[in-house]
């Protein structure tokens, strides 16, 4: 008996030394961000208000607002209270690539939580729901859609509402002319100088541009959608590492209510640097991705 209780508090010693070996070894992002001592945020510079410019140039946004908690947990996380954070602004057409050859670390901005986009990128908790609409002048008289046939409409090259516009096309036995703005601004600007008599985008993202233009009343959203969509921050595949402390601490903020104070910050009050305010309370289904925090893509 005594010989089988030495043995037994040697390989309970044994796993305790083993124990916290294992439990610092590192893949993924976390060890490169170990290694490297810095950790890259992709942002947007137009996303309005998840992601864009402020006066002094500098990324701020909701989205901007739900990574950086990120990254002050894999600074704790790493014991690297002086990370080197970089800020590397992308677009809708390579925020992909660059996340995929580790120019960024994750990508902070309003990309569609999509079943397709999965095959290439993993997805923190979906942080709001839109609606793929058309944002148009009043004076053009377009009450749907379908009244786009045979027009010119813009939209933002890399998006999901490029698919979608075409499946409506399809489907409907419409004809419309695309023509892509680099970002959201800029396709904005190609309906705001009647170029095009139809951005087709996000309902918030057209209600930040709109807010944005010089005449607001001159714009309207139309209540046709598309597709719902979900977003969140964009993340390496295959990184159960890194996932997981995002999730948590996503998660965490959404189950605490805090998330109730930042959402209220950026949808429901004026906003920097012009102090535009989106006028956009909680829908149904952001409350309820709040409530039950989730990736799931459309």
């Amino acid at each position: 008996m005594k010989r089988h209780t030495q043995v037994t508090i040697a390989l309970l010693l044994s796993a305790a030394l083993i124990a916290p070996a294992m439990a610092q070894e590192l893949t993924g992002t976390l060890k490169k961000v170990k290694e490297t001592g810095t950790f890259t945020v992709g942002h947007r510079e137009s996303s309005i208000p998840f992601s864009y410019l402020d006066d002094k140039q500098q990324p701020i946004g909701y989205a901007m607002d739900l990574c950086m908690r990120v990254v002050d947990a894999v600074k704790a996380e790493l014991k690297l209270p002086n990370l080197k954070v970089n800020l590397q602004p992308v677009t809708s057409s390579n925020r992909i690539p660059l996340l995929q050859n580790g120019t960024i670390d994750m990508e902070c901005g309003s990309t569609t939580n999509s079943v397709a986009r999965q095959q290439q990128v993993s997805f923190g908790p979906t942080y709001f729901v839109i609606n793929v609409t058309a944002a148009v002048k009043k004076s053009a008289n377009i009450g749907a859609i379908a009244d786009l046939n045979g027009k010119t409409v813009s939209t933002t090259s890399g998006t999901t509402s490029v698919p979608l516009i075409k499946g409506y096309e399809k489907a409907k036995h419409i004809d419309v002319k695309e023509i892509y703005g680099k970002d959201h601004a800029e396709s904005f600007l190609l309906l705001a100088d009647d170029r095009a008599v139809a951005f087709i985008m996000d309902d918030i993202l057209l209600a930040g541009q709109i807010a944005n233009s010089k005449s607001p009343a001159d714009f309207r959203i139309l209540a046709e959608s598309l597709r719902q969509e979900p977003y969140s921050m964009m993340l390496r595949k295959d990184d159960a590492q890194f996932k997981a402390l995002v999730d948590k601490t996503v998660g965490g903020i959404m189950k605490s209510g805090e998330i109730e104070k930042i959402y209220a910050k950026w949808f429901t009050s004026p906003v920097p640097p012009k102090g535009l305010n989106m006028n956009f309370p909680m829908t149904p289904p952001i409350r309820e991705a709040f409530k039950n925090p989730n990736d799931k893509g459309v």
